[in-house]
């Protein structure tokens, strides 16, 4: 018995020294010494395999704690509203005047501070605009109850309504895109001029050229980013992910609970 504890420990140890490094593999390895772990500890007590892979089959269905008793009651408005918004604290969002002049370093401007709220969550947005290429930048913080996060996103827009994002994103997002719109998700820790090297990159394979870029006045972009709010629910209605309510709000349906959980699996394998 001493001995199976000693090898469930050390397996699990594996696991978490292979998730500090910043790897792909080493991440995936990560996740395979977890679920042996898991494995482990319900089958060398029993020496049943049925009891092994049910406990290893916990990691893998432990979220739809969280998709049943939260994401469920979650409630969105189809209209979510853009408006002028205070920058947050020192304390709350530490990363911003860093990150603004990492922006600021690739000839970005500072457009504007916005906020879109809705149920527990609130977002700040600071919004910047690159007049040579025509390219929009945001970086967004998520702060809901007692978790926080920030991610960074660039937007190119083609005149024939496609859009193209690339952003670090640190999680599967919950949500689909709709057709027009095409998404390259980097790693989390990904540096701005990196991420801004990536998004030229998805350009050229796009084949979208300059000329193809329409000049865009930075004052359109809060109404652009609410429309764009407005069409993700909209096109999410339409695939059935989301219902409307009586009261004019959006909340998951069956199938978008599913979805959510294989996103969740996704962010796993990935």
């Amino acid at each position: 018995m001493f001995a199976s504890a000693l090898l469930i420990c050390g397996v699990a140890v594996l696991g978490m020294a292979f998730r500090t490094l910043k790897n792909g593999l080493a991440q995936r390895l990560s996740l395979l010494c977890i679920l042996a772990a898991s494995f482990l500890l319900g089958y060398l007590p029993t020496r049943s395999w049925l009891l092994g892979l049910l406990a290893a089959s916990v990691w893998l269905l432990l979220p739809w704690l969280e998709i049943l008793i939260r994401i469920r009651g979650v409630r969105l408005p189809v209209d979510r509203t853009v408006s002028p918004r205070t920058p947050p604290s020192y304390e709350r969002f530490p990363n911003l005047d860093d990150l603004t002049e990492e922006v600021e370093a690739e000839a970005f401007e500072v457009v504007d501070d916005v906020g879109c709220d809705w149920d527990a969550q609130r977002q700040f947005l600071r919004l910047f605009h690159r007049a040579s290429d025509q390219t929009q930048a945001a970086v967004c913080l998520v702060d809901q109850d007692d978790i926080a996060f920030y991610y960074v996103s660039l937007v190119t827009r083609a005149r024939d309504g496609q859009v193209f994002t690339t952003w670090n994103y640190p999680f599967s997002y919950s949500l689909k895109f709709g057709p027009e719109n095409h998404v390259l998700r980097v790693r989390a820790e990904a540096s701005f001029s990196s991420i801004c090297q990536a998004h030229q990159n998805f350009l050229a394979r796009n084949s979208v050229s300059p000329d193809e870029v329409p000049s865009l006045e930075p004052s359109q972009m809060q109404n652009l980013l609410q429309n764009d709010l407005r069409s993700q629910i909209s096109h999410n209605v339409a695939a059935g992910l989301l219902a409307l309510e009586t009261d004019g709000k959006v909340r998951y349906t069956w199938r978008g609970l599913f979805y959510v959980w294989l996103r969740f699996l996704w962010d796993l394998i990935r």
